[in-house]
């Protein structure tokens, strides 16, 4: 496959969107964000790194964070976060309480706010530490020893994060957390706070590419659980735009409202595509943009 030339259809196709939409400006640290930034990254699983625009420019890597809290947790072969979380698509906004009042306290799925917070709460438990964890998962997958957390975009999370408190407190109430709500609520602020470049984020995604395997060649994941995180990335991974994105992309995705999108085609790559400018789902409107030109030039859909 020629990504150079596949990634120079993507930027054609992608330059008259870059700019639309808005960035999500309801977290602070988000708010100030140039949303006339875009860039583009794909790496392979054999250690190849392509990608073209502001691919070196980092950003707040947001719910993506999701995708890779609950690769740790399944990494500990810990299956009974299944009894906390379910796997089905929500259909409601991200941060939704309703739901999960009428289903007593149990997520929808890892890939919303709620399920999220469960995840984090559960790698909270399990290692003491959830945001060193991910911190020193992230470092060994990039390659970037210096990679942390923003701590403007975590101050901003903290402030503006009533709803997660809310979400967090009614589990608790329904008995599905296992650590003080304020101190998972923190480890969950700050995992979504990591600062990361989309050829990073690139990188990281290859845990799921590769089924599992990171880069220095140990396991982290079995397949099953791999192929659980790909499917959940597939029906789950963009809010409830899961089905126009099958549609659309036809890759199995995971957006964040910092405005990136990480995709990955099984055993041959992983794309790291990122536009602060969210449509009204939540998602990178330039980023979408470009996952579709990329599945369509290089016939990656796996449907």
């Amino acid at each position: 496959m020629d990504y150079r030339h596949v990634i120079e259809q993507v930027m054609s196709t992608t330059a008259p969107h870059i700019g639309e939409g808005a960035v999500a400006d309801y977290i602070p640290g988000l708010a100030s964000v140039d949303p006339k930034q875009f860039g583009f990254a794909v790496a392979t699983v054999d250690g190849q790194v392509y990608g073209d625009g502001d691919v070196d420019v980092p950003f707040a890597i947001e719910s993506i964070s999701k995708v890779f809290a609950l690769a740790l947790v399944l990494g500990r072969q810990d299956g009974a976060i299944w009894d906390r979380v379910h796997r089905e698509p929500s259909g409601m906004p991200f941060n939704d309480l309703i739901e999960l009042e009428l289903e007593a306290g149990i997520p929808r799925n890892p890939y919303i706010n709620p399920g999220a917070i469960v995840v984090a709460d559960q790698l909270l438990a399990d290692t003491g530490d959830a945001v060193s964890t991910l911190r020193d998962f992230f470092r060994a997958e990039t390659g970037n020893r210096s990679l942390e957390v923003d701590s403007v975009i975590a101050e901003s999370e903290l402030r503006s994060g009533d709803r997660n408190r809310a979400i967090g407190y009614l589990m608790a109430s329904f008995g599905n957390m296992r650590n003080p709500v304020d101190l998972a609520l923190d480890h969950y602020f700050r995992q979504c706070s990591f600062s990361i470049t989309c050829a990073e984020l690139a990188k990281a995604g290859l845990i799921v590419a590769r089924h599992g395997l990171r880069a220095d060649g140990s396991r982290l994941l079995e397949r099953a659980d791999a192929r659980h995180l790909i499917a959940l990335m597939t029906t789950c991974g963009t809010y409830d735009a899961a089905g126009e994105f099958a549609y659309r992309v036809g890759l199995p995705c995971k957006s964040g409202v910092g405005g990136a999108i990480l995709a990955v085609v099984p055993d041959r790559c992983a794309i790291a595509a990122w536009g602060p400018g969210l449509d009204e789902k939540g998602n990178s409107v330039s980023g979408a943009v470009a996952l579709e030109a990329f599945a369509r030039a290089g016939h990656f859909s796996v449907f």
